[in-house]
Parts: C-alpha cells; sequence; structure tokens
C-alpha cells in the first residue's frame, strides 16, 4: 500500500504543478495557459490502470494471459522498438524540415519536447525504482512503466499537438506508431500489457503538461536579450536511446 499511495501522490503533484502554475500566470495576468481538465481523462485512466495492476490479482492474472496469447514463449525478437520509441517526434523535425510547417518554431517545440522528455523521464524511473516489478522475461526488475512505450506516446501528442491543425492524420500516424512499440514491448516479453498501458499515460500526459506550461518559458526566453540557440539531437547506444538538448545563450 506503501508503494501505490507514492505512485498517486506523485502522480498528483504533475496535476497539481499545472494548476498552481495557471494560477499563477493568471494572477500575473500573462498569456492564459490552455489547460482543460477534461484532457486528463484519458492519460489519469491508463495510468491508474496500470498502477492498480499492482495489487489486483485479476488483473495481474490478465497481463498473464495476455502475455500468453501475445508470445507463447516465443524466442524470435524483433527489435523495431528499439528505434519506433523516438520514429514520432523526429517525424516533427523532419515534415518541417520538407516544408510542412507545424504549431511552433524550431525553438518552442523543442523546449516543449525538452520539458515533455524531462517529465516522462523522471517519472518513468522513479516509478520503475518505487514499484520494482519483474520483467516478464524474468531480465529485471524495471518493468513497470514501458520507458519506450512512455517515449513513443510522448511523441505520438508532441506530433499530434504540432500538426492537429494542418491534418488529423499526422496525429493519427503518431499514435499508429506508438501502439505499434507498445505491442513489440510485448512480444519481445519484455513488458506486460499494463506497462505498456500506464506508459502510454504518462507519455500523453508529459506532453500535454510541457504544452500547458509552454507560455510560462516562452515568456522566460522572451525576456533574455541575448539571441538563444538551441539544438535537439538524438542518441543511442546499445543499451539506450535518447534525446540530447543543448541550448545557448
Amino acid at each position: 500500500m506503501k508503494k501505490i499511495s507514492f505512485i498517486l501522490v506523485f502522480i498528483l503533484m504533475h496535476f497539481n504543478a499545472v494548476s498552481q502554475t495557471k494560477k499563477q500566470d493568471t494572477l500575473h495576468q500573462q498569456k492564459n495557459i490552455d489547460f482543460n481538465y477534461k484532457a486528463l481523462i484519458i492519460p489519469a485512466s491508463l495510468i491508474g490502470y496500470g498502477t492498480l495492476s499492482l495489487y489486483n490479482d485479476k488483473l495481474t492474472n490478465g497481463d498473464a494471459s495476455i502475455r500468453n496469447n501475445i508470445n507463447s514463449d516465443n524466442e524470435k525478437t524483433f527489435p523495431l522498438d528499439e528505434g519506433t520509441q523516438s520514429l514520432a517526434f523526429l517525424s516533427v523535425y523532419g515534415l518541417n524540415l520538407f516544408g510542412v510547417k507545424g504549431k511552433n518554431n524550431f525553438k518552442d517545440r523543442s523546449i516543449v519536447l525538452a520539458t515533455a522528455y524531462l517529465i516522462m523521464g523522471t517519472s518513468v524511473t522513479v516509478l520503475k525504482r518505487t514499484t520494482h516489478r519483474q520483467r516478464p522475461n524474468q531480465t529485471g526488475f524495471t518493468s513497470f512503466p514501458s520507458g519506450h512505450t512512455a517515449t513513443a506516446f510522448m511523441g505520438a501528442e508532441f506530433l499530434y499537438q504540432e500538426y492537429k491543425d494542418v491534418s488529423p492524420w499526422y496525429g493519427v500516424s503518431g499514435y499508429f506508431i506508438a501502439a505499434g512499440n507498445g505491442y513489440l514491448r510485448m512480444y519481445n516479453n519484455k513488458h506486460w500489457f499494463s506497462d505498456v498501458v500506464a506508459a502510454a499515460g504518462i507519455g500523453i500526459l508529459s506532453t500535454k503538461i510541457a504544452y500547458w506550461v509552454q507560455p510560462f518559458f516562452k515568456d522566460l526566453f522572451s525576456k533574455k536579450q541575448t539571441a538563444t540557440k538551441t539544438a535537439v539531437v538524438p542518441y543511442y547506444n546499445k543499451n539506450e536511446m535518447g534525446l540530447a538538448m543543448s541550448m545557448s545563450f
């Protein structure tokens, strides 16, 4: 019960941080944050389901059943999940490079992406260490939640937010890729179904929070008199893939 209480408090802290940011923004009569509580329903439900699975026998048995149906102890794996986790958010920069303009310019969207990545990465790391759930392939105790899936859905929401006014199909494609990544994590016997579900919620919520607090950061950086240079570079080694961001003022 201590673990589940910690997780709920951790989630509530994210919600409270967004709420406090909105209040401060109103008091200082700055640009309003486009905050909508209804947008929390889907990601909160996904995170809630994943959290309950840690302590609910029926959901745990459901995880095992889904794992057996998908994997069936098949030793064949498809390592595409290593690359597809970053495909959605990289597509935003690729589309812009080919002249398809999105919602924000390079600097603003890079700040949003870096913020979302920080929130997502911190959440995943803390929850992995706190829940200590064993992976289905028994290679470690960092199963909950899936970091790859969280990254994929973070990118899918990022792609959707940037290009939803251009075409809804960009968002659909991003979520299709993210769902495929989650499926591969289960097929490759790296994660349980509930790991993937919770990770999807964390990824989506992280990006939404990043856009909600964007006006604050935009106002902060606009006050700088010197030019700001931002560079976002993906990195990959044999063990992990991630995103590096460099900013000079």
